[in-house]
């Protein structure tokens, strides 16, 4: 089996974490299967909506730091720490691999949905601080937990937290690798939805569904406009919101939406 499952149907690309007996935490194979999958989807125009989750107890622990060292050539085929390694190139590792992941998902200007079971800690946690939504089982457990191997956090949390929950905060979860209960995540605002377990998928499915049935165009849009809008001024943000604008008004999207307004009936995109 590999270690990456992704599938596409009705629309809907499903990337699934398939290390179960690993607890997902990433391998190269699996790196390299999430590199391509997500290349597929911000290139396609039949996807419309992404969900991504992990096969097994959890959703994701993180990295292997056995599999990806011996991946990079870290260690030695006798597992032991390959010492000619150098900092070039345990920079490149996660610049090159790893860190394509988190890029990757912010140029995807669809709806990324991760669903979140069992734990999400580290680098497994951050892939999904880089996708729009977050719908966690109740029991889930959360943690920036990068400070307990001794390392920096080096997928994305020190650029998202901050964004979503403020610099305090994100310093105090990066500092001291707290474990997260889903409820107390989605309070601080790291977590959008928390269902019962057993509802779990039926939530995200019915979730998935409304968003597939959307004006694709316009989401697509707005997406931009929301995300681009965190680095620019209100003038800037303005200027590219009334482009969209008149772009998206002279689609069939559009007259659908106002037709269905007048007639009071629910509107059918295409």
């Amino acid at each position: 089996m590999k270690d990456l499952i992704f599938t596409v149907e009705n629309n809907v690309a499903k990337i699934t974490l398939n290390r179960p007996s690993s607890l997902n935490a990433f391998s190269a194979e699996m790196i390299e299967l999430w590199i391509d999958a997500l290349e597929t989807v911000r290139d396609s125009e039949d996807i419309r909506v992404v969900v991504l989750s992990g096969n097994g107890r959890g959703f994701c622990s993180g990295g292997d730091i056995k599999s990806m060292a011996e991946g990079q050539g870290f260690l030695n085929n006798d597992g032991t720490e390959d010492l000619t390694s150098t900092a070039l190139v345990r920079k490149n590792s996660l610049w090159k691999k790893v860190q394509r992941v988190p890029l990757l998902l912010q140029e995807i200007d669809k709806p990324v949905i991760a669903a979140l079971h069992g734990f999400a800690f580290g680098a497994g946690f951050d892939m999904t601080l880089a996708c729009d939504i977050r719908i966690a089982a109740e029991s889930t457990k959360i943690s920036e937990s990068y400070v307990k191997s001794g390392i920096v956090p080096g997928d994305g949390a020190a650029w998202f937290l901050p964004r979503i929950i403020g610099t305090d905060k994100a310093l105090e979860l990066l500092w001291t690798g707290t474990v997260l209960t889903a409820l107390e995540a989605k309070d601080m605002g790291l977590v959008t939805h928390v269902v019962e377990d057993e509802k779990l998928a039926e939530f995200v499915d019915c979730y998935v569904e409304k968003l597939v049935q959307g004006p694709q165009a316009t989401m697509r849009f707005t997406k931009r406009a929301v995300y681009q809008g965190l680095d620019m001024n209100l003038r800037t943000s303005l200027d590219m919101i009334s482009s969209a604008m008149g772009i998206v008004t002279e689609l069939e999207d559009y007259h659908e939406g106002v037709n269905a307004a007048v007639a009071k009936r629910k509107p059918n995109f295409k």
